[in-house]
């Protein structure tokens, strides 16, 4: 059973926007092309452990906090018997491990050890459930499941799943009778009330209204060159068509991700938009999915 379903990161979200306006650094793209790639690899594991079946709950993305601590668990599998804690990778390449550090053979650059990562996450879930007063077993894995890593100079005691071994895992753990009962579901609630929506160590790109690209982004192919035909907003690139009233409530939730600062109007979503269409709509949009405040002559929508 599925409690808690991923969705991308705001993290995640907030650099495609920004890609889309600005010119990110080398740096910067460096740093989207991660968090895609992290993100496909958590979705396509997710595919997998779907087809569980059993008694289980299964938590997805948990940021919780022990201590003053923060700490992220990809996946999280309560069966009856054992807490399985899932930190997934999905680096590509050959990699090394020498005393404890993460290298790429083929740059030589140095990557956080997951494995290091992995280890505080269990010991500090542990201190949770100390906390909770409850009394689990818990296993803690790192799951590579890119089919193109490899990992030399890794000793075999290390808590690792390889992209050859997770068929194996799964149906091992499939396999594995699981019965629930009140108290795993007391503690699947628990983690779900505990868990934090915003993650305070994100770090993004410094950026500002004046630096970024005005206008209404095809939402296929990102370009620019849309125009809005009627009750359409059509790229003028891919040909793509979606209803206009969509297409600018999307213009507002970008804004309000971007600029969560700024105050939603009528006329900074017209400017936003940067596109030839009536501020009439875009009134008419706000005034039917977000609610007004404000005085008449000064109204703002949230």
């Amino acid at each position: 059973m599925l409690l808690k379903k991923r969705s991308e990161s705001r993290e995640l979200v907030v650099m495609r926007y920004l890609n889309m306006r600005k010119e990110l650094s080398a740096k910067d793209k460096f740093q989207l092309s991660n968090l895609e790639k992290g993100y496909r690899g958590e979705t396509e594991f997710d595919v997998l452990t779907e087809k569980l079946s059993e008694e289980r709950y299964i938590i997805d993305d948990l940021l919780l906090q022990v201590n003053n601590s923060y700490f992220q668990i990809d996946k999280v599998i309560i069966s009856g018997g054992l807490i399985h804690l899932l930190d997934v990778k999905y680096h590509e390449g050959d990699f090394y491990l020498e005393s404890d550090r993460f290298y790429s053979v083929t740059s030589g650059k140095e990557y956080k050890n997951p494995i290091i990562q992995l280890k505080r996450s269990e010991t500090l879930f542990r201190q949770l459930l100390q906390n909770l007063k409850l009394n689990y077993l818990v296993q803690a894995s790192v799951v590579f499941n890119n089919p193109a890593f490899t990992l030399y100079q890794a000793s075999m005691d290390l808590p690792i799943i390889f992209p050859t071994q997770i068929n194996r895992f799964l149906k091992e753990l499939n396999d594995t009778l699981s019965k629930l009962d009140e108290n795993h579901k007391i503690l699947a609630q628990k983690l779900l009330t505990l868990h934090h929506d915003k993650n305070p160590f994100t770090t993004l790109p410094e950026y500002n209204y004046e630096q970024l690209e005005k206008g209404m982004h095809c939402r296929a192919c990102g370009s620019f060159n849309t125009s809005i035909k009627k009750q359409h907003l059509v790229c003028g690139k891919c040909g793509n068509s979606e209803r206009a009233e969509n297409a600018i409530i999307q213009q507002i939730e970008e804004f309000k991700l971007l600029f969560p600062e700024r105050k939603i109007t009528a006329q900074s979503i017209y400017e936003w938009c940067n596109i030839d269409i009536n501020k009439r709509r875009i009134t008419r949009v706000l005034k039917k999915y977000y609610k007004a405040a404000g005085n008449t002559s000064d109204t703002y929508y949230e």
